[in-house]
């Protein structure tokens, strides 16, 4: 069983907010490292500028007691603590020989002059580079200036303390509200989401339930088009795709009712006859095994058009290659001669290659001959001809018989659609396949295949095809013909008008 997937409108939603999350995320941890680096880079700079306080202070400033200059280190670092308050978040203190001495004024978020361990790191710190410290109130950035007077032998130092969590304070707190307002952002746009996803989604679901509705026997089904969006395109296309599936269903029945019917004619007689044959062994055994094999040929032909139809819709039913339009039209009425004693005629014929499957064009001609030889008598014209128009290959059989009803040119090239007789005597011949099978080979040449009135009366049948690298060759003249064994009636003019 087929583990089922989340729905397109929770992937739709989920994926909203996760890139909503990363646009919310990525600033706000970006800016918070920002700020970071920018009060790491302020704090260093304002501990180095109260390191140049102090050697200022150490040039310039008398003892305020004695007038005179400062005689040791820590009554230097005691006035200048006085006169000098450190910054908000920051604390100053001196070290005089190990132990904590003076510190600055004011309020301090930790007194780490109390502190031995951090009163022993400063002590014993031999350079003044600036460096992080561990607090009970979180990360301290400190730096140790040491103060040396002439005649002064003790250690003094002076601490510079900048409680940097502490001054991230601020920050921190506007990082907590962007993320507490793009929490609640993601909510609301969740649900938005959630709703608009499912308004969106809501003509996909329809047709869905739609297609859970269709059969093979109930293609009535129809979505509503709203609008002129990508969704109203989408279930206009759908119900373009039903009206094509109901047609393919209604033909493919219509073409398995005509197939059974016109099977049912041929194994009738074979099973009656059969039945006869039982009765009577010895009468009419010559006669009845003739029909037998007529109507077995006759079933065998219908079996092969058939296959021929739907082999038509395969990708390998062509095999194109370069044809000479004159050599396929000669050919093709050579052969035709066979069909039935008619004067046959090369009406014209195209100088011209193009790529096309000339055996499959060769027995649509002879499709269109023998078509034309059953709606003709003995006398009656039939020709044959090609020609390139406007980029087109033109191949047409055209007779003198009756013609065919204006009503009629369009279903003729159906399955088993066969139409009316004018001959006097004739009865329709064939099963009204061979049309159909002249249609799927022009269509998978990418052409058409139509009937018009010729000119002098009776039907022309006309292949248009695309033509495909036309080259033009040499002409074929009469005296070609004779040398080829074609026969002195054919005639080969070199213009005219399009057929």
């Amino acid at each position: 069983m087929l583990r089922r997937l989340p729905s397109a409108r929770s992937r739709i939603v989920g994926w909203m907010l996760l890139l909503l999350s990363a646009a919310l995320a990525v600033p706000t941890f970006g800016i918070t490292i920002v700020w970071q680096a920018e009060l790491d880079r302020q704090v260093d700079a304002q501990l180095l500028s109260e390191a140049d306080r102090l050697r200022a202070f150490a040039r310039t400033s008398r003892d305020p007691h004695t007038g005179e200059r400062f005689s040791s280190g820590a009554s230097l670092l005691t006035a200048f603590m006085a006169v000098h308050r450190p910054e908000r978040d920051a604390a100053f203190f001196s070290v005089v020989d190990g132990r904590a001495d003076r510190r600055s004024p004011g309020p301090v978020p930790a007194r780490l002059d109390r502190d031995p361990a951090v009163v022993a790191l400063m002590a014993r710190t031999a350079d003044t580079r600036i460096r992080w410290l561990d607090s009970p109130v979180g990360k301290v950035r400190y730096g140790v200036v040491p103060v040396q007077l002439a005649g002064d032998n003790t250690d003094t130092r002076l601490a510079l303390l900048a409680f940097r969590d502490r001054q991230l304070r601020q920050e921190r707190h506007m990082a907590r509200l962007l993320l507490a307002s793009g929490c609640f952002a993601l909510v609301v746009a969740g649900l938005a989401s959630w709703l608009v996803a499912g308004r969106v989604l809501a003509p996909i679901r329809l047709v869905r339930q739609t297609a859970e509705r269709i059969s093979e026997t109930d293609l009535t089904q129809r979505l509503p088009v709203r609008g002129g969006d990508d969704v109203a395109a989408l279930a206009e296309t759908f119900n373009h795709m039903l009206d094509r599936l109901s047609g393919a269903f209604t033909a493919q029945r219509r073409f398995l009712d005509e197939v059974a019917h016109e099977l049912r004619t041929p194994i009738t007689v074979l099973r009656g006859h059969l039945e006869l044959m039982d009765e009577d062994p010895d009468s009419g055994r010559r006669q009845t095994r003739a029909l037998l094999f007529d109507e077995l040929d006759r079933m065998r032909r219908i079996v092969e058009d058939l296959l021929l139809l739907a082999r038509a819709e395969r990708p390998d039913f062509l095999a194109l290659g370069r044809t000479s339009l004159t050599d396929l039209v000669v050919d093709a009425a050579a052969k035709a001669q066979a069909l039935g004693p008619r004067r046959w005629t090369v009406a014209e014929v195209a100088d011209v290659s193009v790529r096309l499957d000339g055996q499959r064009v060769t027995q649509a001609l002879m499709q269109l001959a023998a078509n034309a030889v059953g709606h003709t008598g003995e006398g009656d014209t039939i020709e044959i001809g090609s020609r390139l128009w406007r980029g087109r290959a033109l191949l047409w059989v055209a007779d003198s018989g009756p013609g065919v009803a204006p009503q009629d040119r369009e279903r003729i090239f159906q399955c088993f659609h066969q139409g009316s007789t004018a001959v006097p005597g004739r009865a329709a011949t064939g099963i009204g396949l061979g049309l159909a099978l002249v249609r799927e080979i022009a269509q998978a040449h990418d052409g058409f295949a139509r009937v018009e009135e010729a000119p002098g009366g009776g039907a022309r049948f006309v292949i248009d095809l695309p033509a495909l690298h036309p080259t033009t060759e040499g002409t074929c003249d009469e005296q070609d013909l004779d040398s080829r064994g074609r026969g002195k009636n054919f005639c080969l003019p070199r213009k005219g008008t399009a057929p």
